[in-house]
């Protein structure tokens, strides 16, 4: 995918490396985001869903349950090797109405009013222009279908994320914090101000917050390693990795700390009905 711009290379790279620990226990924080998000939409049997960014397929399966098989969903994302773990997913659960597709979601030539439902779970913030990118999945809804995004809260997977980046602070300075996109809108009026900025007014936001169990403190490693936090983590070299996990791990190890904080945002709007 030569035409991505730099962002989504990135992003394509990070989570493409990302995949091989992806689905490990401490990042079952996807599923249970993924599936809370599908139960926020009113699917029905028959209904046609778009997953953009769809990772592993923590809505895409759920949606695809729901629909049945007279329903269908595509499921795009830009890392082919979580796609292949959607794919083996949707195998074993003997979903046949489910297609996982490598894709920039910008570049899909939908037809207007072709979906039922549009989901977004951690994605839309990889868009540059986020209104521009909402229009389009706005436009690609019939009358009465739903769009349901959701996005990080504040103080994301802590107490880990503070001391991961203090580490990065440490021995990184140059690494620390430059691609954080999702702080664009990790409040409620924030994702609301930017969905207004499309076009979608009528919006039902909840903020979600609970928190991720680890076996011990160095599960929330685990976490770096399957998920945003990886394109950092891939750009240092052998003794800078080892003290960034050292330093990283340290205070956690010394507070014992045994969850990771995950707060969610999730938007959920019904198009209008044609006059």
């Amino acid at each position: 995918m030569s035409h991505l711009d730099p962002n989504k290379t990135r992003t394509a790279a990070t989570y493409s490396a990302a995949a091989d620990h992806f689905d490990a226990p401490p990042l079952a924080f996807w599923a249970r985001t993924g599936r809370r998000t599908v139960d926020r939409v009113p699917l029905r049997p028959g209904h046609r869903v778009l997953d953009v960014c769809c990772g592993s397929g923590a809505s895409a399966i759920p949606a695809a349950g729901v629909v049945g098989p007279t329903g269908s969903v595509l499921a795009v994302d830009l890392a082919e090797p979580l796609l292949e773990r959607g794919r083996a997913r949707a195998r074993a659960l003997g979903l046949s109405n489910i297609e996982f597709r490598c894709a920039d979601f910008e570049a899909l030539g939908l037809a207007p009013g072709e979906l039922d439902a549009v989901v977004c779970v951690f994605g839309i913030f990889f868009a540059e222009d986020m209104p521009a990118a909402v229009r389009r999945l706005w436009r690609w809804l019939r009358p009465g279908g739903s769009l349901a995004i959701t996005t990080w809260g504040p103080d994301v997977l802590e107490p880990g994320n503070s001391a991961f980046w203090n580490a990065i602070q440490a021995h990184r300075p140059g690494l620390y914090k430059t691609f954080r996109p999702w702080e664009r809108i990790d409040s409620p009026p924030a994702l609301r101000a930017m969905l207004a900025a499309a076009g979608v007014n009528d919006v039902s936001i909840e903020s979600d917050a609970w928190q991720q169990p680890l076996a011990s403190p160095d599960d929330w490693w685990t976490i770096a390693l399957g998920s945003g936090y990886r394109s950092t983590i891939d750009q240092l070299d052998a003794p800078g990795l080892e003290a960034v996990r050292r330093d990283t791990l340290a205070p956690l190890r010394a507070r014992g700390a045994l969850a990771a904080q995950v707060n969610t945002i999730c938007a959920v709007a019904e198009k209008p009905a044609r006059a």
